[in-house]
């Protein structure tokens, strides 16, 4: 065996190993009884590096989401809006701990989030859809027209109208300059008008288990230019209440006794779980503007699991009957086409868990046709090589002859279907770019397959045998 072979064969034996590696933790997670899985989930031990089920093929839930346009500022465009909001739903949801989440971009407004193996969405629809307005105001209850103006709120039965506006008559008796909200615990405050700090402000939220009240408080952090302007609102206003604002609610309203800088925490009668909630909405950021849930579905595990059986049983049957094929009609060629081919499924299962991708029904379309093209490029190779043979060439000579006159249509075939993949996946959405992904990863799996490895295996094969080879 010369020194080029070997490495050949080096770098092939080396890549196999490593496709196996990567593949276990694929096996040893789907070998274990579906509790098991589920309880080793929730406790945020499922391995990182690992294929992941879709939610046609695992059951769950799915969202679709409408941001209200009418409420961002005219500052930021859609465009830009929407982007934010995606990325601050995605960080949300990663922190939440919930696995496999697709999250995409429908139309001009809307956001589909899919929430794998999740039956009961509720958590996360409350941690989406929060707003997270976090602000800062000086309290005003001090003066005698904010307390006219708030016994006034109180004595009346529909103090708010349909959009959540004071009505006239109780604004009329607001000052200038003042604001009214409500309260976490009941009642009305008057507070600045104006938010001289806000959650954009922030650098960091983190839950502190026991507070002063003993409740679980959020203790929150500011950046540089956060810290600069909570001093000198603090600084002004010592003895004064300052409210602590969250979605146009009062949360806690405490007195400020010094001139505060770089932290502070966020009090009240939380539940760990609302505590968490609300640090994990304050540390991803506010959203451009509220998002409304327009459509909810669930899907149950049963139907995911028919899908596997159904998608796995025709993509057996598929491959063994194309084995067979490829081992009768050109025989021990054939044969070399076939190992190619397992070796190719291999290395794509391999590749799409190293990347954690989340595979669907797509998806696995896309597996299929790819292994389709790949054992399209060997037919190419072994009628090449049947051709010189015709011709009475040498087996080396048709070997080198047969690659390098089928290389140009396989190439040509591959980009273009790569180029077409790489389409689907700039231009569509959901299903189609899971579609896309394993296509065009399979493709490039394929042209390592079919033209390196086999090409490995013939001369590997001359080595021992320079007369005859079977086509």
């Amino acid at each position: 065996m010369s020194n080029k072979l070997a490495v050949k064969w080096g770098l092939i034996i080396v890549i196999l190993l490593g496709a196996l590696y990567l593949i276990y933790p694929n096996y040893k997670w789907y070998s274990k009884p579906t509790a098991e899985r589920e309880k080793l989930d929730t406790l945020g031990e499922r391995p990182k590096r690992m294929l992941n089920l879709g939610l046609d093929l695992r059951g769950g839930s799915s969202l679709l989401l409408e941001l209200e346009v009418a409420k961002l500022t005219k500052q930021e465009p859609l465009n830009e809006a929407m982007a934010r909001a995606i990325e601050i739903i995605r960080n949300r949801i990663d922190q939440y701990g919930l696995a496999e989440t697709s999250i995409t971009k429908q139309g001009d407004k809307w956001i589909m989030v899919q929430l794998p193996g999740v039956s009961n969405p509720q958590r996360a629809e409350e941690l989406i859809g929060k707003t997270a307005m976090l602000e800062f105001r000086i309290v005003k209850n001090d003066t005698s027209a904010a307390q006219k103006a708030i016994e006034a709120l109180e004595a009346s039965d529909n103090p708010f109208d349909d959009e959540g506006n004071l009505n006239a008559d109780i604004a009329a008796l607001v000052p200038e300059g003042y604001q009214i909200m409500r309260n976490k615990d009941g009642g009305y405050s008057l507070l600045s008008d104006k938010a001289e700090v806000t959650g954009a402000d922030l650098e960091n939220a983190r839950v502190v288990m026991m507070g002063d009240n003993g409740y679980p408080s959020v203790s929150f952090s500011f950046n540089a230019e956060g810290s600069k302007k909570f001093g000198k609102l603090t600084g002004a206003n010592i003895g004064k209440q300052l409210a602590i604002v969250l979605d146009n609610t009062v949360q806690s309203a405490p007195v400020i006794q010094s001139r505060i800088t770089r932290e502070g925490s966020i009090t009240g009668t939380f539940t760990p779980e609302e505590a968490r909630a609300l640090s994990i909405v304050l540390k991803a950021g506010a959203l451009p503007a509220p998002v409304r849930i327009i459509e909810k579905k669930t899907i149950g595990p049963t139907l995911g699991e028919d899908s596997i059986k159904s998608g796995l049983t025709a993509s057996a049957v598929a491959f063994i009957i194309i084995l067979l094929f490829m081992a009768i009609y050109y025989k021990a060629a054939g044969v070399i086409s076939d190992i190619a081919l397992v070796l190719n499924f291999v290395l794509l299962i391999a590749i799409m868990s190293y990347f954690s991708a989340t595979l669907t029904l797509p998806g696995i379309a896309g597996m299929i046709l790819s292994l389709a093209m790949a054992i399209d490029a060997n037919v190419l190779i072994i009628e090449r090589m049947r051709e010189e043979k015709r011709l009475g060439r040498p087996v080396y000579e048709i070997i080198n002859l047969g690659y390098d006159k089928a290389w140009s249509a396989i190439f040509d075939s591959n980009i273009t279907t790569i180029i077409v993949g790489a389409c689907l996946l700039q231009f569509g959405t959901g299903p189609v770019k899971g579609f896309a992904v394993t296509l065009i990863i399979g493709l490039l799996v394929s042209l390592f397959t079919a033209v390196f490895v086999t090409r490995a295996i013939y001369e590997l094969i001359l080595t021992t045998n320079t007369k005859e080879i079977s086509l």
